[in-house]
């Protein structure tokens, strides 16, 4: 596995968790196609924000060997910036739409 393949494999994470915040709590749902940009720019925010401490992917492949606690870590805040990204974005729209 490269490390391209695991940066792919965390935005795809991002994006189930998008899906699923949207799924779970229709109060947050951007609709399919705005949960999945959410996803993908909460994953990659995540990612790039903690991602510095050791679970990057130049990390997880650094030896040659996937290194499996540094991916399952990389999956979850991946999961988890998903799951942010559609509720930041969501209280931003609502912000911005109210009348002032």
């Amino acid at each position: 596995m490269t490390a391209t393949l695991i940066s792919l494999l965390s935005i795809l994470t991002g994006i189930i968790g998008a899906n699923a915040t949207g799924i779970t709590f229709k109060k947050y749902s951007l609709g399919l196609v705005g949960n999945t940009i959410a996803g993908v720019f909460g994953s990659i925010l995540f990612i790039k924000s903690f991602g510095r401490l050791g679970f990057d992917p130049l990390t997880i492949t650094s030896n040659g060997n996937i290194n499996i606690t540094l991916l399952i870590i990389n999956l979850i805040v991946s999961l988890f910036g998903g799951v942010v990204g559609v509720i930041l974005i969501k209280r931003l729209k609502i912000i911005l739409n109210k009348d002032l």
